[in-house]
């Protein structure tokens, strides 16, 4: 069974960076064709679906915030990473590291809050 955990701090100040990890224990995340994913759902919205990066460490982003959005991998301790620059209010949410061939494995989520 693929599990996920994010870790991370649960509160950043603004302008700040926002860096948040994933462990996937029970498989690998260089397995053929899986990609790992980081999706946030701010208070009252929908699910937001902020990038990816594949089993060989190709990436993709929303262009909504690519700019602004850095997605990594280490392979060595089976985790991948998202960097979140020049956060504002508006990157308040619940931050979810999700992946598989699809949306398979669902970390529990963390609360990230953007406050001075």
């Amino acid at each position: 069974q693929v599990q996920l955990q994010e870790s991370g701090p649960d509160l950043v100040k603004p302008a700040q960076m926002l860096s948040l990890t994933c462990t996937v224990s029970g498989g690998s995340i260089r397995s053929r064709y899986y990609y790992w994913n980081w999706i946030r759902q701010p208070p009252g919205k929908g699910l937001e679906w902020l990038g990816s990066i594949g089993y060989d460490g190709s990436t993709s982003y929303t262009p909504f915030l690519k700019i602004h959005t850095s997605i990594s991998s280490d392979t060595s301790k089976n985790q991948f990473s998202l960097q979140l620059s020049s956060v504002t209010p508006e990157d308040t949410a619940v931050y979810y590291c999700v992946g598989g061939l699809g949306f398979d494995y669902w970390g529990q989520g963390t609360q990230v809050t953007v406050s001075s």
